[in-house]
């Protein structure tokens, strides 16, 4: 198996560890074994441009999708939305160079995507959306439009040792604190 298919299988199997059962983030192979490509979808508070008042609200639901082209992991995946968003990085791509390294982990890409789209972090000094940019200049205020924590905490996990004089498997409890 060469480096790339195994690159996409450990993103696959993370990817697998970290989604499934998530509050907020839906992550769903759409193309390959291992995949390729992914559909992301997003159920947290993000904007978009109401056409009829030409003014931000708020959306609930966002989605987007991922490909892993030949060049991957080398160069970032192609991001791309496929709701509409109003934010300064989001264009017909997703910015995502300000966090893109080849050791860069799929499934923090995914994260980064979700607390970009709460306006947990976003860059207008680069922007994809210039009039996003200028309404989130002066509009810093507001922010953040989500307060989602999109990590998923860690078990706790106690092992605690029966009596006696050994530690015996039989004696091992596991507490989930």
């Amino acid at each position: 198996m060469n480096a790339r298919l195994r690159r996409l299988y450990a993103d696959y199997q993370q990817i697998r560890n970290e989604f499934t059962g998530h509050p907020y983030i839906d992550v769903e192979p759409i193309r390959g074994n291992p995949p390729e490509a992914y559909r992301v979808v997003y159920h947290m508070k993000g904007l978009e441009l109401d056409e009829s008042s030409n003014r931000p609200r708020v959306r609930s639901e966002h989605a987007a999708t991922i490909y892993l082209h030949r060049d991957y992991p080398r160069h970032k995946p192609k991001c791309a939305m496929e709701t509409p968003i109003f934010h300064p990085n989001f264009g017909s791509h997703i910015c995502i160079d300000d966090y893109w390294a080849a050791g860069e982990l799929l499934t923090d890409i995914i994260i980064q995507i979700g607390q970009m789209i709460q306006y947990q972090s976003h860059n207008s000094k680069s922007p994809l959306n210039a009039v996003a940019a200028r309404w989130a200049a002066q509009n810093e205020h507001l922010f953040p439009i989500g307060n989602a924590d999109l990590y998923q905490p860690d078990l706790d996990i106690d092992l605690v040792a029966g009596p006696g004089a050994g530690l015996q498997e039989t004696d091992i409890e596991i507490e989930l604190l």
